[in-house]
């Protein structure tokens, strides 16, 4: 006799939705998400679609009530519990509308749990539409199987940032004129943490020395090359993930 298909496949598209989640909760589904289960995706009537929420983990749904423009998806069973992200923040001053959707998008997909826009003085950008950047992060979460999104943290000034700096939570800085190497910084401060990230033309002489002065700050070097703010964003944070984060070889080896 044939194998028994594994349920749901591999291949169930995944949606976010702002519905509570649980054994049996129907989720009405229509505008462009029923457009791309339907029309983009194929969806069948008994076909399988991964739900999740950020708060509920993940639901095996099944789709039902097919209509031409909504759908019912109907939950029958946990995939993935609400997973448990490392106590990682992203902190990067706002840039051009396409990099910093990019960025927030590949943090999104490396784990970070909160990301903060920091107002600098040499900031060319200084406002942000906050419901594109959260889109982006759903797209992301949709497309790498997280069941948590990151915070999406107000924007801030740096001067009230390192003001308001909670105690005990490493302040990675990372600084044009030299630091401590990555992995060395990482591995003096293996606890909560965060990645201060500067705008395109740098950070002043002025906020350079007030960030140093800050008992948090930790200062690295992101090698001998000037990175763009996106690369380095993305690159400090793929380092401290693979250092101290979900990527390192004592959590994975734990299961955790």
């Amino acid at each position: 006799m044939p194998a028994t298909p594994a349920w749901p496949p591999r291949s169930a598209p995944r949606l976010y939705v702002e519905a509570d989640l649980c054994l049996g909760a129907q989720v009405q589904v229509d505008g462009n998400a029923a457009h791309y289960l339907l029309s983009v995706m194929r969806i069948k009537d008994g076909d399988a679609v991964l739900l999740f929420n950020g708060r509920d983990g993940e639901w095996a749904a099944r789709a039902g009530a097919l209509r031409k423009r909504d759908l019912v998806l109907e939950c029958v069973d946990q995939s993935k519990s609400l997973e448990s992200v490392p106590d990682f923040w992203l902190c990067v001053a706002p840039i051009k509308k396409g990099r910093i959707d990019f960025t927030v998008e590949k943090a999104t997909e490396l784990g970070v749990a909160r990301i903060v826009t920091v107002l600098t003085s040499r900031c060319v950008v200084d406002k942000l539409n906050p419901e594109r950047l959260f889109a982006q992060m759903i797209e992301a979460a949709e497309q790498c199987g997280r069941t948590a999104l990151p915070e999406l943290a107000d924007m801030a000034k740096l001067d009230m940032l390192l003001r308001d700096w909670p105690k005990g939570r490493a302040l990675f800085f990372a600084d044009e004129l030299g630091g401590e190497p990555m992995r060395t910084g990482f591995a003096k401060h293996p606890g909560s943490a965060a990645l201060l990230i500067g705008p395109e033309g740098g950070f002043t002489a002025q906020e350079r020395d007030a960030i140093r002065a800050h008992p948090a700050a930790v200062p690295i070097t992101l090698g001998p090359r000037i990175l763009r703010a996106e690369t380095a964003a993305i690159a400090a944070t793929a380092c401290w993930m693979s250092a101290n984060g979900d990527w390192s070889t004592d959590i994975i080896a734990d299961g955790k």
